[in-house]
């Protein structure tokens, strides 16, 4: 048995809407004699007359009827197969994304980022995963379609990236904090008690360096591994926080921030994704949102 003319489908669907030779034919811009022999191709290969003499039109037979609300359904997904890559229907757009961020980015952007993708795709879902360390196997393997993070060393060299915003490290302790009352030296700042945070990034080790050079050091008293945990001690203890600014700005309300009296260079937060992803429309559709909730005047 030969495979069925699946061209006929399209045929197949503009007669059952249109209920009509002549009119079908117009929309599929065939003559009546040829949209005469597609009807008899139809009723060959489906073993149904399909539509049948009633008066001066035309009417569906039972099993017709049964077709219609069947192949409607197949046009559109195979038309949807066929769609070139560039084109995309977000109001139809079912699909999971999964995020790998530092702790700060759900809680300063997350909301932002998810008015602005259910505003064009409702039927979009993100998936937010906590980045725990630097290494690129996540978005090599697939696992991961989007991560935030400091272009370095452990960086995979074929990955795509996308500067997102400048950051730079402040200090953080909490209101009524001795460093909250009075301009803060770096005399100052080295003598308190500090909370070291891992996966600080490039600024925090230059911390230390630019204090050094005046002949001062922090005196860490704790080891945590994420700012939630340093900023939760800052809140209730004597103890210094010193984190990125901008990735934590939700996260330090009620907290008293002060610019660090010693000068270290800002740092790029940055966008990266597998360059597989490079031309998926979805995929470029949804960074181009992250970009614009990070946006600075955002």
């Amino acid at each position: 048995m030969t495979d069925p003319d699946l061209n006929l489908l399209v045929t197949l669907d503009v007669l059952l809407a249109e209920g009509s030779v002549t009119r079908a034919g117009r929309r599929l811009r065939l003559s009546p004699s040829a949209m005469s022999r597609a009807l008899a191709r139809l009723r060959a290969t489906t073993g149904d007359p399909l539509l049948v003499r009633a008066g001066r039109g035309l009417v569906p037979t039972p099993h017709a009827l049964a077709l219609r609300d069947r192949v409607r359904p197949l046009v559109e997904e195979a038309n949807a197969v066929l769609r070139p890559a560039g084109e995309l229907d977000l109001e139809r757009l079912d699909r999971t994304f999964t995020l790998r961020t530092r702790e700060g980015f759900v809680e300063n952007f997350g909301p932002a980022l998810l008015t602005l993708v259910w505003r064009e795709a409702p039927g979009v879902k993100l998936r937010f995963r906590q980045k725990l360390d630097r290494e690129s196997v996540a978005l090599r393997d697939g696992l991961v379609d989007l991560e935030t993070g400091v272009v370095g060393p452990t960086t995979g060299p074929e990955l795509r990236a996308q500067a997102l915003f400048r950051d730079r490290f402040v200090g953080v302790v909490r209101r009524g904090h001795p460093l909250s009352r009075a301009r803060v030296t770096a005399a100052r700042y080295a003598a308190g008690r500090h909370i070291d945070v891992g996966l600080r990034g490039p600024g925090a080790g230059q911390v230390d360096e630019a204090l050094g050079i005046l002949g001062g050091r922090r005196q860490i008293a704790v080891f945590v591994d994420g700012f939630a945990a340093a900023l939760a001690l800052a809140r209730t203890t004597e103890l210094i926080a010193t984190l990125p600014e901008r990735h934590t700005g939700n996260l330090r309300k009620g907290l008293h921030t002060f610019t660090l009296p010693v000068a270290t260079p800002e740092f790029t937060l940055s966008l990266l994704w597998h360059p597989r992803m490079d031309a998926d429309p979805a995929h470029r559709w949804l960074r181009s949102l992250v970009l614009e909730t990070c946006a600075p005047s955002r």
